[in-house]
């Protein structure tokens, strides 16, 4: 039970033992999870329980320890800087000569949880110089953290130019968690990471910076461009890592070359110079999607990243298609993908396709042959998978072996997966003589069966950005969700993305984040209307008028200003079956036999005169009176209703997986596929919606009053309307 317990709280099992064999600190672990599940619940998360572990390991006195366990539990204290007063940075960087430095411990400034208890062991505690000193209810806002990192970086300006990227990170941080003693230090340091590269950009958040080459209709500079600027910084990973251009050159388009990893040749300059002179100087981005599939959310946050730059820099952004893998390529893709860039918002300057240069590919990839730079290799895939793979055996062969071999690739003389063409060179991320090309008898959407070989990715990708002039090569690590359908609008994407920012670490984002931009948005868009999920019908046996009566509801109740539209309001009205018991309990303030509701916008009240149920004891209906709301009593609350309403489909959408973070083994030890969340969507098939709706089109979106924002799926026909919960009205906080 013990051992459960604690692997539960995020420990491994081996962790777990381990404790298990220290009585004394099993006891308090177990009595302090217990407290924290009597508040939170069986399932609690990782970082909750690691501070549960710390405070059961660290508390000198065990007599407080119920008082810290109801502070973690309540979420009053969420940190270890809360509870210890120490935060230590594990990935301060090395010295300039490469040698590591101990790990930076910033202590806070005032004593925190534990401190103030084993220096305040006599009770009763003073409860409010507790929370003071631990920072309880301390809020600190993205705008001081900012503020913050800024001044500490201007004070370090001119050793963070002389040294640029030598420079000890871990001091700005150290520096800036001074000035703000409960920030959260992740925070920090994504500001840290993302003002440093601002500046060392003049104001590019990350990215590699101006490829040199050749635009269509120009002469290519030819490959000389490509080993003294692409390879370095595009296959060797300098761009996926955010590396940045030198600090002493603001803006530095074409300037990049002293950057670390930079091969200079005798024709570096010369050719600088041509790509200054095609660009002007102009900021060139690019966003280069796969047409193999509909985009996510990771495609928005680089959509903004991309067009974004340009347009605040006055420059250009292309669409560019990587369609280099035609098995998985599809018309309604290309289409559907600047769709959406344009439903963003934003205008390509030019929409251009790797294929496009398919014959400049193939002639750069036998010139690296030539130089001995290639060859052509005959490992299977799964020989060459993963960071590890064995050295290929033909990596010393014959250059005229390998061209011969290339051109019979090119001819089709190798069946798919016989022979690939790889380059002789180690990547950032350790990968090994990534492949160029490889043999798929497949045709190509745009090129026909022109070619059976078709460039990878890695090989592609830079040399385009060589060929169209780009300027700045920047790249993210997206992260996936479905958006659109689901009725988020663009604006609280566009939001979004601007809130994450940019950083040069991998960062993982809450779903809520997302939600909350979506929530800001549609209050201002979604004009309001009424549905029912779970129809209960209430006949109103006093109806004060002989035919249905039409009742105003505004669009948007905060501003009546923006309009009304009519209900109707007759005799037979339903309601949620949930806003009706039999029985009242402690707190329940909707309908039921002896306490009456208002009904919302109607103008009046109703009281439950008779429960009609079925044969197994179902309520199925209800007999009520109805009185003017403004001579009833005022009722404690007001519910809301459809009369006449239309039939629909309403499709609610949960999280997908039960845990926060389901690929962490030691939240989910049998996988994420393991965590998935049974009722991640539930379809309600007979809801219903009022009227008002009836003329809505697919995309439209509401706020179904005390439901949440819907939106109309293209799933909808004459007679079933389908909605999409996009989010609920409020953050659920129980919710991981």
């Amino acid at each position: 039970e013990a051992l459960g317990l604690f692997t539960g709280i995020g420990l491994s099992e081996a962790k777990a033992r381990e404790t298990l064999r220290n009585g004394a600190l099993s006891a308090l672990l177990r009595q302090a999870v217990l407290q924290a599940r009597n508040v939170l619940g069986p399932a609690l998360d990782k970082a909750t329980g690691t501070l549960l572990y710390n405070a059961a390991a660290r508390l000198r006195d065990p007599k407080h320890l119920g008082f810290l366990v109801g502070y973690i539990a309540r979420r009053q204290i969420l940190t270890d800087l809360q509870l210890s007063g120490t935060v230590r940075h594990r990935d301060t960087p090395p010295g300039p000569g490469g040698e590591g430095r101990a790990p930076l411990l910033t202590p806070a400034l005032s004593p925190a949880a534990l401190e103030y208890l084993r220096s305040h062991p006599l009770e009763p505690l003073d409860t409010a110089d507790f929370e003071q000193a631990c920072g309880v209810g301390v809020c600190v806002t993205p705008e001081q953290i900012e503020e913050a990192v800024e001044a500490v970086i201007g004070q370090h300006r001119a050793e963070l130019l002389a040294e640029r990227y030598h420079f000890n990170m871990g001091l700005l941080m150290g520096e800036a968690r001074s000035r703000l003693r409960w920030a959260d230090g992740k925070t920090i340091k994504n500001e840290v990471d993302l003002q440093v590269g601002a500046r060392a950009a003049g104001q590019a958040p990350c990215g590699v910076v101006s490829p040199v080459g050749a635009v269509p209709g120009v002469r290519p500079a030819g490959l000389d461009s490509m080993i003294t600027h692409v390879l370095p910084c595009r296959l060797l990973g300098l761009a996926r890592s955010g590396r940045c251009c030198s600090p002493e050159h603001p803006l530095p388009t074409g300037e990049n070359y002293k950057t670390e990893g930079y091969v200079v040749t005798p024709n570096t300059m010369a050719l600088l110079k041509q790509h200054l002179a095609i660009t002007g100087g102009q900021v060139r981005t690019r966003f280069p999607p796969e047409p193999n599939g509909i985009l996510h959310i990771g495609h928005a946050k680089a959509i903004n990243f991309n067009f974004g730059y340009a347009k605040a820099n006055g420059g250009v952004c292309f669409l560019r298609y990587d369609d280099t893998n035609p098995e998985k390529e599809e018309e309604k893709y290309f289409t559907a993908i600047r769709e959406m860039v344009e439903w963003l918002g934003y205008q390509p300057y030019a929409v251009t396709h790797a294929s496009d240069y398919f014959d400049q590919l193939y002639t750069w990839a036998l010139e690296l042959i030539r130089r001995g730079q290639a060859y052509v290799c005959h490992q299977k895939v799964e020989e060459i998978k993963g960071h590890n793979p064995p050295p290929s055996p033909w990596r010393d062969r014959p250059v005229e072996e390998s061209l011969l071999l290339f051109e019979d690739m090119r001819k089709g003389k190798f069946g798919e997966g016989e022979a690939t063409l790889r380059m002789k060179l180690v990547m950032e991320d350790g990968k090994m003589d990534p492949v160029a090309y490889r043999v798929k008898f497949t045709p190509h959407h745009r090129t026909g069966d022109k070619w059976c070989i078709y460039p990878t990715y890695d090989y592609t990708h830079c040399l385009c950005d060589s060929i169209e002039h780009i300027t700045h090569s920047l790249c993210t690590k997206e992260f996936q969700a479905r958006l659109r359908r689901r009725g988020f609008p663009p604006e609280a994407i566009n939001n979004f993305c601007a809130r994450v920012g940019v950083t040069v670490a991998q960062a993982t984002m809450e779903p809520h984040l997302l939600e909350a931009c979506a929530r800001e948005v549609l209050n201002e868009q979604a004009p309001r209307a009424m549905a029912v999920l779970e129809p209960l019908k209430v006949t109103i046996i006093n109806f004060p008028a002989p035919k249905a009566l039409e009742v105003l509801v505004p669009n948007f109740p905060a501003d009546e200003s923006r309009g009304f539209h009519k209900v109707p309001f007759k005799p037979t009205v339903y309601i949620e079956e949930t806003d009706f018991r039999e029985e009242v309990d402690k707190g329940y303030k909707r309908l039921a036999p002896g306490q009456p509701v208002g009904l919302r916008h109607a103008g009046y009240v109703i009281a439950v005169q008779n429960v009609i149920k079925d044969a197994s004891g179902r309520v199925i209906e209800l007999e009520v009176t109805c009185t003017k709301s403004d001579v009833a009593e005022k009722p404690k609350a007001f519910i809301h209703w459809v009369s006449e309403p239309l039939a629909c489909e309403v499709r609610l959408y949960e999280r997908l997986f039960l845990h926060k973070n389901p690929e962490d083994p030691s939240e989910v030890p049998g996988g994420f596929l393991s965590d998935l969340n049974p009722d991640s969507l539930r379809v309600v098939c007979n809801a219903m919606v009022d009227s008002s709706v009836l003329s809505a089109r697919p995309f439209d979106k509401f706020q179904f009053e005390r439901l949440g924002y819907f939106s109309v799926d293209p799933d909808s026909e004459e007679g079933k309307m389908v909605f999409n919960r996009t989010v609920t009205l409020k953050e659920d906080p129980g919710k991981a």
